[in-house]
C-alpha cells in the first residue's frame, strides 16, 4: 500500500482499511511538511494514523470517466500503483485536492485542449534553407493526426513501440505524439547508440515501426532488421531515401500513406486511451547493465507537465508566449518534458536548433530566438563559461579590470539577495548597464526569466560564474522514473547548491537519514512511473511496498525544505577500512580548486586509500567530439600564470611539468585540509592524456559519468595507485 503524508488536521476518514501506523515528525514551518522515520517517537511528535486514500471515492459511478480511470462499475481487484506489462494499468496516485486531484487526461486530452487555448498560436519553428518554417497548433494538431493514421496503415499494434533516432525536428515530435494517438508507445533512442544498442530498445519496445533522421541512422537499424521480428518499416525524415527497398518509406510518402484511414477509426482507438496506461518509453542510458524501459502512462505526461510549469510559473500563450530552443536529445525526459509536454500544456513556441547544436552552434540559435526559458546540461553551461572565459581573456586590460569588479558586485548582490537582502545597490545597476546586459544579449539570453540547469549534477564553480554575471541558473532534479523534475529552484525561492523544493502535489521521503540528516532520496505523487517494462524485480527494487520510489540519490532537506543532494548510493566507495564515502563532492571540490581540471573521477573502492583519476581541459574536435591535444585558452593561460609554456595535455604529462603538477598538488592538498577524516584525503593521482567523453564512452548522452566504464577502461592506472603504499600525499609529485 502507499501511505500518503499528512498533518494530524488533515486526517480523513479512510475509504479503505488503515495500514499500519507510521510515526510522523511534524515540520510546521513548511506547511506541516512531514517525513517519514523508522525511529521512535520523541516527545515533539506526533503518532497519526495514516489511511489509504489513493482509490477512486465513489466505485460505484458508471460511465466512460470510471473507464477512462481504469475501474468498471462491476468492482473489479484493486489496481496496484505498479505493473510491468505493457498494456497494464495502474493506480493513480490521486490526491483529494491541491493539483493532486486535478481529473486525469489523455495526451490526446491534452493536446485538444490546447488547439482551443493556442490554435492560431505559433507551436514549432524549423528552418529551413535558412528561413524559419512555422506550424501552429491546429496545424501540428493535424500533422500528429496524419501521422497516427499513417502508423495504423502500417500495422501499428497496440502497445507496440515506434522507436524515434534522430536529433530533434518536428518530424520528431509529431511522430512521437502520433504512435501515441495510434495507440503506440514512443520510444526515444539515443543518436549516439550502436546497431547493438538499437536493435537493444527495438526487441525490448516490440517495436513496429523505427523512425531515422538520415541515412546514418538507417544503417544501424538494416543492420539489424533481421533480428526485429516485430519490425514492419523505417521511415526516414531528414533526408530523402539513397536507395528503394520494401517498406522503407520518406516522411513525405509515410503522410500520405493513411490518407484512406477514416477519422472514425483513429478516434475509435483515441477514445480507448486511458490516462492510467502506458504511451513512452524512456530507456535509461545503462551506465551497468542493460538499459530498462521505464514506462510512462498519459497521466504522468500531463499532469506532470502542469504541475512544473505552474511550479516555474510558465506563462500560458494567451498572456504572453514562452519562447523555447530544442537541442538536447529528446530520448532523454528531460527534453521531452521541457520540449514537448510543457510546451503544449502552456503553448510554447519551440525553435529547433542545428544538428551541431552540441558542436558550437546553439548560441547561435539563441541569439536568433532569443528564448524566455532555457535548460541547460551542466555540461552546456560550462562550455558556455569556457567560452566566455576564453573571450575576456582576450580583452584589453581595462575591460578585464571592468568585468571582475562587475562580477564581484554580481555575486555578492546575489548572495545578499538569497539571504532576504532586497535593495538594489548602486554599484550593481551601474554593473549591469556596463556588463550584465551585454553579456546576456551576447549569449542569447537577454529575455530569458528562467534558466535552469538538469541532468546531472553541476558544480558551485559553474553556478558562482554565472550568478556572478547576473545569470542564476536554477536547479531541478528528478529523474526519468518520475517523469523528469521533482524539485525545482525558484527565483523567489533559491539557495545556492540546492536543487530546490519539491514541486506542488509531489512528496519527498528522506530513507534512514543519518545524525547529519542525510539518507535515500524517496519521491511520491502522480508523476512517478508505472514501472520497468517486463523488469519486476528491478521494479520491485525501485518502488517499494508503501509506493514509495527510491531514487538511489544520497540528500537532505533543511529546515525550509531545500533539498540537497550528497552523493549517489551506487556510487559510494567503500574503503577497506569501511568508510563510506561519497564521491561527487571531492571531485567538485577538486575542479573548483584547480581550474586546469576538466573532469575528476575519485577511486578506492574496497582499498586502504583513496586516488583520483584526472583530466584536463581541452580543445573537443567540432565534427567528431572527439577531445584533442591542445589544451582551452583558459588551460593555456593557467599554465602561463604558473610560468609554464605548455599549450598540450602531451606537454604536460611528458616532462611532468614541475609548474603544473606542483599546483595541482597544491589544490588537492587544499582539498584535503577539508576532509573530515583521513579517510577522505586523496592520496594518490594521475593525469590522464584524454578528456572524458561521449566519444571515448566515459560520460553518458547527459554528460553523466559512467564510472564502471572508466574504471574498466584505466584499470592499468588504477591498479598501478595500489602496487605500493604512499607515505605522503606528495608522493604523487614522481608520478
Amino acid at each position: 500500500m502507499h501511505w500518503t503524508m499528512l498533518c494530524e488536521s488533515d486526517v480523513r476518514m479512510a475509504l479503505t482499511e488503515p495500514v499500519p501506523t507510521a510515526y510522523l515528525n511534524v515540520d510546521a514551518q513548511e506547511n506541516c511538511k512531514v517525513s517519514l522515520d523508522d525511529a521512535p517517537v520523541n516527545s515533539s511528535a506526533r503518532v497519526v494514523e495514516v489511511y489509504n486514500t489513493e482509490t477512486v471515492e465513489d466505485t460505484k459511478t458508471e460511465g466512460s470517466q470510471m473507464d477512462k480511470l481504469g475501474f468498471k462499475s462491476s468492482s473489479p481487484p484493486p489496481l496496484s500503483v505498479w505493473t510491468t506489462q505493457r498494456d497494464g494499468e495502474v493506480r493513480l496516485r490521486m490526491d483529494e485536492q491541491g493539483i493532486g486531484s486535478e481529473a486525469p487526461k489523455t495526451v490526446h486530452d491534452l493536446f485538444q485542449e490546447a488547439t482551443s487555448k493556442y490554435g492560431d498560436y505559433y507551436a514549432l519553428a524549423s528552418k529551413k534553407g535558412g528561413q524559419w518554417i512555422k506550424l501552429t497548433y491546429n496545424m501540428y494538431y493535424d500533422e500528429c493526426c496524419k501521422a497516427a493514421k499513417s502508423f495504423l496503415k502500417l500495422g501499428l499494434e497496440r502497445f507496440h513501440g515506434v522507436c524515434l533516432l534522430g536529433f530533434n525536428s518536428p518530424e520528431w515530435f509529431i511522430a512521437d505524439i502520433g504512435a501515441i494517438f495510434a495507440g503506440g508507445l514512443a520510444v526515444g533512442i539515443y543518436t549516439t547508440n550502436s546497431p547493438e544498442a538499437c536493435h537493444y530498445v527495438a526487441e525490448n519496445s516490440s517495436a513496429n515501426i523505427v523512425v531515422v533522421e538520415n541515412h546514418k541512422q538507417m544503417q544501424k537499424i538494416l543492420e539489424v532488421q533481421h533480428k526485429l521480428p516485430h519490425l514492419k518499416a523505417i521511415v526516414q525524415y531528414g533526408e530523402e531515401l539513397r536507395e528503394k527497398r520494401p517498406n522503407l518509406y520518406s516522411w513525405r510518402e509515410f503522410m500520405d500513406l493513411g490518407k484512406d484511414v477514416s477519422d472514425a477509426q483513429l478516434h475509435e482507438i483515441i477514445d480507448s486511451l486511458k490516462p492510467n496506461q502506458c504511451c513512452t518509453l524512456i530507456y535509461t542510458s545503462g551506465t551497468t547493465g542493460q538499459p530498462k524501459g521505464v514506462m510512462l502512462s498519459h497521466d504522468n505526461l500531463t499532469w506532470t507537465s502542469l504541475a512544473a510549469g505552474r511550479s516555474i510559473k510558465l506563462a500560458e500563450a494567451t498572456e504572453k508566449q514562452e519562447l523555447v530552443v530544442s537541442y538536447l536529445p529528446l530520448s532523454h525526459v528531460a527534453a521531452q518534458m521541457t520540449d514537448i509536454w510543457l510546451s503544449i500544456t502552456f503553448g510554447a513556441q519551440v525553435f529547433f536548433a542545428q544538428p551541431d547544436a552540441l558542436k558550437g552552434t546553439l548560441v547561435d540559435t539563441l541569439r536568433e530566438v532569443r528564448p524566455t526559458a532555457f535548460l541547460g546540461v551542466p555540461r552546456v553551461w560550462e562550455k558556455m563559461e569556457e567560452r566566455m572565459k576564453s573571450v575576456g581573456a582576450k580583452s584589453s586590460m581595462l575591460k578585464r579590470k571592468v568585468a571582475s569588479w562587475a562580477k564581484e558586485v554580481g555575486l555578492q548582490t546575489n548572495l545578499k539577495w538569497m539571504n532576504g537582502y532586497s535593495e538594489v545597490p548602486v554599484n550593481f545597476r551601474l554593473a549591469r548597464h556596463l556588463v550584465y546586459k551585454k553579456v546576456r544579449k551576447a549569449i542569447g539570453l537577454d529575455r530569458c526569466t528562467k534558466c535552469y540547469s538538469g541532468a546531472a549534477p553541476i558544480t558551485r564553480e559553474t553556478l558562482e560564474f554565472f550568478l556572478s554575471l547576473n545569470i542564476p541558473v536554477y536547479e531541478l532534479y528528478g529523474m526519468s522514473e518520475s517523469s523528469g523534475p521533482h524539485t525545482v529552484s525558484l527565483p523567489h525561492a533559491f539557495k545556492f547548491t540546492s536543487c530546490g523544493k519539491e514541486m506542488t502535489g509531489c512528496r519527498t521521503l528522506i530513507h534512514k537519514p543519518d545524525e547529519d540528516g542525510n539518507g535515500e532520496i524517496c519521491f511520491s505523487g502522480r508523476h512517478i512511473f508505472m514501472g520497468y517494462l517486463n523488469m519486476e524485480e528491478k521494479t520491485k527494487e525501485a518502488i517499494d511496498e508503501d509506493g514509495w520510489l527510491h531514487s538511489g540519490d544520497l540528500g537532505k532537506c533543511d529546515k525550509d525544505g531545500f533539498l540537497y543532494i550528497t552523493g549517489r548510493i551506487k556510487e559510494l566507495i567503500i574503503t577497506a577500512g569501511g568508510e563510506n564515502i561519497p564521491p561527487v563532492p571531492i571531485e567538485d571540490a577538486v575542479k573548483e580548486a584547480i581550474p586546469i581540471i576538466s573532469n575528476a573521477m575519485l577511486v578506492g573502492d574496497k582499498a586502504k586509500f583513496l586516488a583520483m583519476l584526472l583530466t584536463l581541459k581541452c580543445n573537443i574536435d567540432v565534427e567528431s567530439g572527439e577531445p584533442g591535444d591542445d589544451l582551452t585558452p583558459e588551460a593555456i593561460e593557467f599554465c602561463q600564470k604558473l610560468g609554464s609554456k605548455a599549450t598540450k595535455v602531451s606537454e604536460i604529462i611528458s616532462s611532468k611539468d614541475k609548474a603544473i603538477y606542483a599546483a595541482i598538488q597544491k589544490g588537492i592538498s587544499a582539498v584535503n585540509e577539508r576532509a573530515v577524516s583521513n579517510a577522505q584525503k586523496v592520496q594518490k593521482w594521475v593525469i590522464l592524456e584524454k578528456d572524458f567523453s561521449l566519444f571515448g564512452g566515459e560520460l553518458g548522452p547527459t554528460m553523466k559519468l559512467k564510472r564502471p566504464v572508466v574504471a574498466q577502461k584505466y584499470k592499468d592506472q588504477i591498479d598501478q595507485f595500489y602496487m605500493d603504499t604512499p607515505t605522503t600525499t606528495e608522493n604523487d609529485l614522481r608520478r
